[in-house]
């Protein structure tokens, strides 16, 4: 499986497990499964939700600053990898 870095994780939010991140290239959708990888964590999932300002969205692209439900804690700085089959 092949994966490349589409953006960082700005914030995590522990009390509703979700993970702010500025996506800094490509696009990402609903049912994609990305990996997030840093100091202390490196877990695999697959994208349930993307809210960009609170709003649902199916798709977000290079620029955006969304928020993601994560099922493991992550930590500002961590890289977000999208994986492709």
């Amino acid at each position: 499986m092949a994966e490349h870095e589409i953006g960082v994780v700005t914030h995590y939010f522990d009390k509703i497990s979700v993970a702010a991140i500025r996506l800094t290239s490509g696009t990402l959708r609903s049912g994609d499964v990305i990996r997030i990888e840093g100091h202390s964590t490196d877990f695999e999932q697959v994208v349930s939700s993307i809210q960009i300002d609170h709003l649902s969205v199916t798709e977000a692209k290079q620029g955006d600053e969304i928020g993601i439900k994560v099922t493991e804690p992550a930590h500002e700085h961590d890289k977000v990898f999208k994986v492709e089959d």
